[in-house]
């Protein structure tokens, strides 16, 4: 009994740190970015990992496309930041290599977007777009998440035609277990607590 005790114990413990791990790691690729005071927007960046599994040189998994609200501080050439009011983040798959088919995520950014300059020169100007996001994934979850999506432009194209292209866009999603399995896990000491009581008293 004891060993059965002790074994629900180290379960309750180690349930929730394994599911603190848990997430949803997607990176994306290419993909025109339209940038404007009233706001930036990509769409149809191609998806090129979900988790471990990475697709095939030349394919993509899906898309990954997102939108702004208005400039709110700074300026689109030097840094700033722009709102949340009226933004989105979707990422769709394709199913064909391991991830989901339809939407994989479907939100928008809250809070504060952080538009920062990099780097610059007379060629190259690299931008960081950083913000949180919060949204439901495909098993009808709601999670939240963060993401940043490095976006570079030539000659100047954000002031002359407001055009830049995606280098790369890291995007991590929480999920909902932690909750859920640290639940789960007082509840197992608390049963531990009852099986042992009885035990004493017997």
């Amino acid at each position: 009994m004891k060993r059965v005790l002790l074994g629900m114990a180290l379960l309750a413990l180690v349930l929730p740190i394994a599911a603190r791990a848990d997430g949803i790691t997607l990176t994306n690729v290419r993909g025109s970015v339209t940038i404007l005071a009233s706001g930036i927007t990509s769409m149809g960046s191609q998806l090129i990992s979900f988790n471990n599994i990475q697709a095939p040189a030349g394919h993509a998994m899906g898309s990954v496309s997102y939108g702004t609200g208005a400039l709110d501080s700074g300026s689109l050439w030097t840094g700033g930041t722009f709102s949340s009011v009226g933004s989105f983040f979707d990422v769709i798959g394709k199913g064909a290599y391991g991830e989901p088919k339809g939407p994989i995520f479907t939100g928008t950014f809250t809070g504060e977007i952080a538009w920062t300059l990099i780097s610059s020169s007379k060629q190259l100007h690299i931008y960081q777009l950083s913000g949180d996001i919060a949204g439901q994934i495909w098993t009808g979850h709601m999670v939240t998440g963060t993401t940043t999506q490095t976006i570079y432009t030539k000659w100047n194209q954000e002031i002359i035609d407001h055009k830049g292209s995606i280098k790369l866009g890291t995007t991590h999603i929480t999920t909902p277990e932690p909750g859920t399995l640290g639940l789960l896990g007082t509840g197992l000491m608390a049963v531990a607590g009852l099986f042992r009581r009885r035990l004493l008293t017997k």
